[in-house]
C-alpha cells in the first residue's frame, strides 16, 4: 500500500520506516513536500504537532482515510480531542484514531510482542476506514481493535493524555494496563 505520511518527526519516521520494512510504499512529507506525501498516499498519516493539524488538513484530498496518531496533550494534560477538531474542520475526510498510544520507540522495536502476545492497536473511525488500516497493524506484527466509531476516539485520546500524564509523573503507565502474568 501507498502510505504518505503528513510530518517526519519521530512517530512518522519511526511508523514509516516500519511500514517500509513491512513491504509498503512509503514517503514523508515534511513542510514543502505535504501535498505530495497527501496525494501519494492510498492511506495517509496524520503525524504533526497538535497544534499544526489545522494549518496541514487542507492538503489532504476530501475523502481520503487519514490516521491520525496525534495527541492533544502538552505536560500531560488534555488540551483538546484532536480527532473532534479534525471533523469539524474537514468532514470529508475518513479519519481512523490509531497508534497515538504507545510511543515511536515501539515502532522502532524489531518485535512488539510484549509478555507473550502481540500489541493491540485500537482503531477508531468510521468502519470502512477502519477496515483499511487493520492490515496495516497487523503487517507491524500488532493486534487491531475495533474499538468504535468516531465518537470513541476521544475516549482514546482521554486515554493517552491520561497514561502521559502517569509517565511525566515518573509512574509506569504500563502497568495499569499490563498486570503481571501468573
Amino acid at each position: 500500500m501507498r502510505i504518505g505520511t503528513l510530518g517526519a518527526g519521530r512517530m512518522a519516521t519511526a511508523l514509516g520506516e516500519a511500514w517500509r520494512a513491512a513491504g509498503h510504499e512509503v514517503v514523508l512529507g515534511s513542510r514543502e513536500s505535504l501535498a505530495e506525501a497527501a496525494t501519494f498516499g492510498e492511506v495517509v498519516l496524520l503525524a504533526v504537532p497538535a497544534d499544526a493539524v489545522p494549518s496541514v488538513l487542507p492538503v489532504i484530498p476530501d475523502g481520503a482515510v487519514v490516521i491520525d496518531c496525534t495527541n492533544g496533550v502538552t505536560a500531560g494534560r488534555w488540551d483538546h480531542s484532536v480527532y473532534t477538531r479534525i471533523a469539524a474542520l474537514a468532514p470529508a475526510l475518513r479519519v481512523v484514531k490509531a497508534f497515538n498510544l504507545s510511543h515511536d520507540s515501539v515502532w522502532r522495536r524489531p518485535s512488539r510482542v510484549f509478555g507473550g502476545r502481540p500489541l493491540a492497536v485500537p482503531l477508531c473511525g468510521p468502519p470502512e476506514a477502519v477496515a483499511v488500516v487493520s492490515p496495516l497493524v497487523t503487517d507491524l506484527g500488532c493486534t487491531p481493535f475495533d474499538a468504535g466509531g468516531p465518537d470513541r476516539a476521544p475516549l482514546m485520546e482521554a486515554t493517552a493524555a491520561f497514561a502521559i500524564g502517569l509517565w511525566f509523573a515518573g509512574y509506569d503507565a504500563q502497568a495499569v494496563l499490563t498486570p503481571p502474568l501468573g
